[in-house]
């Protein structure tokens, strides 16, 4: 497979047989990465209330415990979608669509006969794929100014197949 890495957030890949586009989410850390950040915080912010405790301020322990807490639910939020993605797979027989969204992931096909690719480039707009009445919204991982370049690629890659009745949409 060649690849072509087009933005730090996305990137397609192509060989004789399918295209693909692979969008993620940009995250600053991972999740293992972020379970030691929070396990330092926490231990740090625990050892603190403990010396206050001992003090005598004891009241200063059930809020290091509160915010353990709630930083613990932030933690559990982050993780879940750190791993979030978008892939696309264009073949000769048709469209995949693998959107992953807090471990859960849905797949779509879609025939490449019908499909239509819309995008306006309205603010905060995704490129729709539309067929059949059904329609999928895609590149939500996308940075807005670059989400052009998705439509068009998509268009592109649609119309490069002669086995490809229609694809279209606005230039």
């Amino acid at each position: 497979m060649k690849g072509v890495s087009l933005d730090y957030v996305w990137k397609c890949t192509e060989d004789d047989e399918a295209r693909q586009w692979f969008m993620k989410r940009n995250c600053a850390l991972t999740p293992s990465q972020l379970a030691i950040w929070f396990l330092s915080v926490s231990t740090v912010s625990i050892a603190v209330a403990f010396f206050f405790a001992l003090a005598g301020a004891w009241m200063v322990l059930p809020f290091a415990f509160i915010e353990v807490t709630a930083l613990g639910l932030a933690f559990v939020v982050y993780a879940r979608h750190a791993a979030d993605f978008e892939r696309i797979v264009v073949q000769s027989e048709g469209l995949v669509i693998e959107r992953s969204t807090a471990n859960r992931i849905d797949r779509t096909e879609v025939p490449l006969a019908w499909l239509r690719v819309e995008y306006q480039g309205r603010r905060r707009e995704l490129v729709r794929l539309v067929s059949r009445g059904g329609s999928c919204e895609v590149g939500r991982f996308v940075p807005e100014h670059q989400r052009s370049s998705l439509a068009k690629e998509l268009r592109r890659a649609c119309m490069g197949n002669v086995a490809w009745a229609r694809c279209v949409g606005p230039a």
